[in-house]
């Protein structure tokens, strides 16, 4: 554990509980990195990815018994097997039935509870000590969580009887309230969240929405990395929310998702918020209504729907709002992944390339999705032979990775091997 040397506990005001540096810590360093206490597979990626490893694959073996853990080989079905033993029982009783990423979550945290003792942990935040934010919760909130426990009773069946046997205060409830607001999405290298996880003292992080540090995965592995230069005692952040929101949409999400008003510098200021939402206001209006339906036919991939009715959008208020909007933002990053399943690469190259001006924007700083972008248009660009321009995404890129991901990210490795490729055929010309 490189914890200690880096970084500590301390109370931060007006916060409650934080991480600071010991040290000064440079831009691109990994400040800290851990597995998760607990994790599971969401629910849209039970069947493609690895329920240890979370690598992806279309032809992974399946659990003979509950028929919904899949693994990629016979080590990471033994390696997995402590942890999925009692849910295994439970999955098996309820199928075809699979209940909600939260619940699975928190049926795996009470097992784990009940098989080992509070004192065998490490970390400097235990699962006691976080806070569940119960008293400020709405009795609409309070309601649901209610739900999700009805919903935990019928899926741990005959293994409810256990529940009295739970330390002190971590009734199935406030569990469920502490999971809530303290677990990290899991994302692949297209950063699709592909899990959720419990990671302890990495809960301690506070929010600001620019922050000083970004958490990359690596398989169910999250890396603490700073993308500035932070000095000595300096508290250690992250965004805990889409930096593609106006302050008003952020402020809502924090207050209702974690319970604090958002008092950072960008909130505050409404940073950018004029160029969020730039442009005639009864035209992106309705781009805004229409992209929850855009975003159902992409997860459902009907491609040639979602790309006609993008297209069909863009094309008529192209006058009347900009490509900084982040509504016609998010049009152009959908129809971008339409045309790209088409295999239309001319036109997902116009979309993207368009989209990366507006990415520069508002990911100033090194970003992981705005490298992410930049390796997607590289591949394009390369595919279509434009290799100069290829050439030119792939470094912006990698100078990007370095600091977000480090030099042996699995994502950075293959972002160098694209522009060694384009390097070699430039050589060839």
């Amino acid at each position: 554990m490189m914890m200690t040397m880096n970084i500590e506990r301390f109370v931060s005001k007006g916060k409650g509980n934080g991480l600071r540096a010991l040290r000064e810590i440079k831009a691109g360093e990994a400040i800290h990195s851990c597995e998760p206490y607990s994790f599971c597979i969401a629910k849209d990626f039970l069947k493609t990815a690895c329920h240890s490893c979370l690598k992806r694959g279309e032809s992974l073996s399946r659990c003979s018994q509950c028929k919904t853990a899949r693994y990629c080989s016979v080590q990471c079905q033994k390696q997995a097997w402590p942890d999925h033993k009692r849910e295994c029982k439970c999955l098996k009783r309820l199928q075809p039935r699979i209940p909600t990423d939260s619940v699975r979550l928190l049926t795996r945290i009470i097992f784990k509870l009940l098989s080992q003792s509070e004192s065998d942990q490490e970390e400097l935040y235990s699962i006691a000590e976080h806070q569940s934010h119960l008293a400020d919760m709405s009795e609409e909130k309070k309601e649901g969580l209610g739900h999700l426990c009805t919903t935990l009773q019928v899926y741990l069946g005959e293994e409810n009887g256990d529940l009295s046997q739970l330390p002190p205060g971590l009734d199935p409830i406030s569990l469920l309230a502490r999971v809530t607001c303290n677990c990290f999405s899991i994302s692949d290298g297209e950063l699709q969240d592909v899990g959720v996880g419990l990671y302890l003292s990495m809960s301690l992080l506070n929010h600001d929405c620019q922050p000083n540090c970004v958490m990359i995965s690596e398989g169910k592995r999250l890396t603490l990395r700073a993308v500035r230069l932070i000095r000595p005692c300096e508290e250690l952040t992250i965004s805990y929310t889409d930096i593609l929101a106006t302050s008003k949409e952020r402020r809502s999400h924090l207050q209702e998702q974690y319970h604090f008003l958002c008092q950072c510098t960008r909130c505050t200021t409404e940073d950018k918020d004029c160029d969020m939402l730039a442009g005639e206001k009864t035209a992106w209006t309705s781009l805004r209504d229409a992209i929850p339906h855009l975003e159902q036919l992409q997860s459902e991939q009907r491609w040639e729907e979602l790309l006609k009715e993008s297209q069909a959008l863009l094309h008529r208020y192209t006058d009347v709002v900009p490509d900084r909007n982040i509504y016609v933002l998010r049009l152009l990053d959908l129809s971008m992944d339409a045309c790209i399943s088409l295999d239309d690469y001319k036109t997902a190259l116009e979309y993207g390339n368009r989209a990366l001006e507006t990415y520069k924007l508002y990911y100033s700083d090194p970003h992981p999705s705005r490298a992410v972008e930049l390796l997607r248009v590289g591949k394009l660009q390369h595919y279509m032979g434009r290799l100069e321009e290829a050439q030119g995404s792939f470094t912006q890129a990698y100078d990007i990775m370095k600091v977000t991901h480090g030099t042996d990210h699995v994502l950075t490795n293959e972002v160098r091997r694209k522009l060694s490729e384009c390097q070699a055929e430039l050589g060839q010309v």
